[in-house]
């Protein structure tokens, strides 16, 4: 536990401009839902979103929930469909969040959706957090806002006891109702339920006309152990590489000589906010091989290399 005291805001006016203004600065706020308290960061800022897996000490770049204050913004960013509309009627605002195909255009980082070509999106019901979103105008990337592990924060106190000083602010909207995670369904193809909530299977059925199909024992959106098979580069990834091969494409960490750098001044937060990115772009150059420097194996650097090693894992087929 951290003991150290974060900063608590005020549910008003100034509280909810406070924390608008702390998460267009890329700072972490902790806000209420209807479900749980949610460790926000600006959905569009890298270097913001590697900070919600610093803080959470979460173990992988697990795909995010990312929040708005209304359905013609949230559209801006998804391929909107006839059964993502039905759903959306019948729940939102309210504790369902929707997977679907994320539009080439949107600026949403690549780490919210862990490399994968959808995001999760809702409308949260809690008249706190949508004062929040609308002051902020964006998509906040809002994972439960605890380090990972520990039980879901459902009041304010719970987020200061788990994260402390981690993170910027807490705006205190009082005790949450719903008290567990917003269900989640999968829109990429048919209807598939990926993690139960306080929305029902049978509920779901009934408004879409026909029974889900259902991912049992889901852990979330993509489990870190689906993420392979659905993002790998193209070229091989050698990793640990500590000298260049002729033809090899250079990602590098530190002081080192190479195509692009994770971050030069070995910062993990810098690296894991330029991960998914700098992989596209060393990709798209056509290589057969990206190399990689050797990325420190502590805190956010775990998270990378277990990205990373899976990257690198051999092929099928």
């Amino acid at each position: 536990m951290n003991t150290t005291s974060p900063r608590i805001v005020p549910d008003t006016m100034a509280g909810h401009a406070t924390a608008a203004a702390i998460l267009r600065s890329g700072g972490l706020v902790a806000f209420p839902t209807e479900t749980v308290y949610g460790l926000g960061a600006d959905a569009c800022d890298d270097r913001a979103v590697a900070r919600i897996y610093e803080a959470k000490g979460r173990p992988s770049f697990n795909p995010l929930i990312v929040h708005f204050a209304d359905l013609d913004t949230l559209k801006q960013h998804v391929v909107w469909t006839e059964e993502a509309e039905m759903l959306a009627s019948a729940y939102w605002p309210g504790p369902l969040t929707l997977v679907l195909r994320k539009q080439p255009h949107s600026p949403i980082s690549a780490l919210v959706s862990a490399g994968l070509e959808s995001i999760a999106v809702r409308l949260p019901a809690h008249d706190t957090a949508r004062a929040i979103l609308r002051e902020f105008g964006g998509g906040v990337a809002a994972p439960s806002a605890n380090r990972s592990g520990q039980i879901s924060p459902t009041q304010a106190q719970h987020v200061a006891d788990s994260l402390g000083a981690r993170v910027d602010a807490i705006l205190d909207g009082g005790p949450c109702k719903v008290g567990v995670e917003s269900t989640i369904v999968g829109l990429l193809d048919k209807p598939l339920l990926l993690r139960p909530g306080g929305i029902t299977e049978e509920d779901l059925a009934r408004t879409l006309g026909h029974p889900l199909t259902v991912r049992h024992k889901a852990e979330a959106i993509s489990a870190p152990g689906q993420l392979m098979s659905h993002y790998a580069p193209v070229a091989r990834v050698r990793l640990n590489a500590t000298d260049w091969e002729p033809g090899e494409l250079r990602l590098g960490f530190g002081d080192v000589d190479c195509d692009l750098n994770l971050s030069a001044s070995e910062d993990l937060v810098e690296a894991a906010a330029h991960l998914f990115d700098h992989l596209h772009r060393l990709d798209a150059q056509g290589g057969s091989v990206i190399a990689v420097s050797p990325i420190p194996h502590e805190g956010l650097g775990i998270a990378i290399n277990d990205r990373l090693s899976r990257a690198a894992a051999p092929r099928e087929g």
